[in-house]
């Protein structure tokens, strides 16, 4: 599938058949491997020409806005496929894959009645995939919150032992705690843990011999437990600070925990299904925003038609997929065959000519406009 297509309009002098059969032999003749296909536009309501002038002002940009907003969903789906582990598979709009969606247009006359204003057309486009724009948004700030919470959670019980959560190192029996007594809990850095061995006991006085243990070791630190009388924490506490030991803060409780380890789960089953709904529903607005997009790109060409080659409508759209290699042969076929005498005042400024509608960079003696779908 190419991932760049062309959108042109030639002006019709004779008929249009006549001129899709002259652009079908020059492109198998001079550029075989370029894709080329009939873009079928209906006869639109034309309106006024101030209206369709009104209107050209506004359809770059429109037509931006529409783009982004593919590209996004389309980016949001690979993201979303990748993280969940997903096989990609060619994206879709009404059951067909997006470039034979493209290049087979049929225009939607019940959507989008052909008698209704273009502006009308237009604007209810820009409308419709500004709401599903902000509903992106929504579910994506949804989905990142659960993210970031489990994240935060994630981050403490993976961090060093200096700052992370310790709650699923420390079992019950590892601490001690009564009237008298009780357990702390000290941060070792890893190559000082023989000088804690060999001096615990002695920081202060009330501390119980060999009560101390290893819980755990990352590769900064190292996890020990050391149990004394209450009353001398406090100064056991200084103590250790003292020897670059770090006393951390713990107080077991199973509740906590096994609240902990519940709110960690919900988060886990909250992320997945949020991540599920989110991708579902980007494959689903992905085809509307497609759809809306490609009337839209209908709507423009014909306009843009009427304003270069004038009425009564008399041009052929086409949609082609050159080659990089091929775009120069390809350029130069498209305007050999504008017999218009419109088309020649449609040259670039630099030659004195008018340029290009809409702000578009390149201008050509022919209606042209790209279509990105990556």
């Amino acid at each position: 599938m190419a991932s760049r297509y062309w959108v042109v309009s030639l002006p019709v002098q004779n008929s249009a058949s006549s001129l899709w059969s002259r652009l079908q032999e020059s492109i198998s003749k001079h550029s075989f491997d370029t894709p080329l296909y009939r873009f079928n536009i209906p006869n639109l309501r034309v309106g006024t020409l101030d209206s369709l002038l009104a209107l050209s002002d506004d359809l770059l940009k429109s037509n931006n806005f529409i783009e982004a907003v593919s590209l996004k969903i389309r980016r949001q789906i690979e993201d979303l496929e990748k993280i969940s582990g997903v096989t990609s598979s060619s994206l879709t709009v009404d059951g067909v894959p997006v470039d034979s969606y493209l290049t087979r247009f049929v225009w939607d006359e019940a959507r989008y009645p052909t008698m209704s204003p273009l502006r009308e057309t237009v604007d209810g486009i820009h409308v419709q995939v500004a709401k599903i724009e902000d509903d992106l948004k929504v579910r994506i700030a949804e989905y990142n919150n659960v993210r970031s919470q489990l994240n935060a959670i994630n981050r403490k019980q993976t961090g060093s032992l200096a700052v992370r959560d310790l709650s699923n190192l420390v079992k019950p029996q590892d601490i001690v705690t009564s009237e008298h007594l009780v357990t702390l809990l000290a941060v070792v850095p890893k190559y000082s843990q023989k000088d804690w061995l060999s001096s615990y006991e002695t920081l202060t006085t009330y501390v119980v011999p060999r009560s101390s243990k290893k819980l755990h070791e990352d590769n900064e630190y190292a996890l020990y437990t050391v149990t004394l009388f209450n009353r001398d924490a406090d100064n056991f506490r200084t103590k250790a600070r003292e020897r670059s030991f770090q006393i951390r803060d713990f107080e077991y409780n199973s509740e906590t925990q096994e609240s902990r380890k519940q709110e960690q789960e919900k988060l886990m089953q909250d992320q997945d299904t949020l991540r599920s709904s989110l991708l579902q529903w980007c494959y689903t607005s992905y085809g509307e925003v497609f759809t809306s997009w490609m009337h839209f790109c209908a709507v423009r060409i014909f306009a843009e038609s009427i304003l270069r080659y004038g009425l009564p409508p008399s041009f052929l759209s086409v949609v082609l997929a050159p080659s990089v290699k091929s775009e120069k042969k390809v350029r130069s076929i498209l305007e050999g065959l504008c017999d218009s005498p419109n088309s020649t005042f449609w040259k670039t400024e630099d030659e004195g000519g008018m340029g290009a509608f809409g702000g578009d960079v390149d201008a050509y003696p022919y209606v042209s406009f790209t279509i990105n779908l990556t």
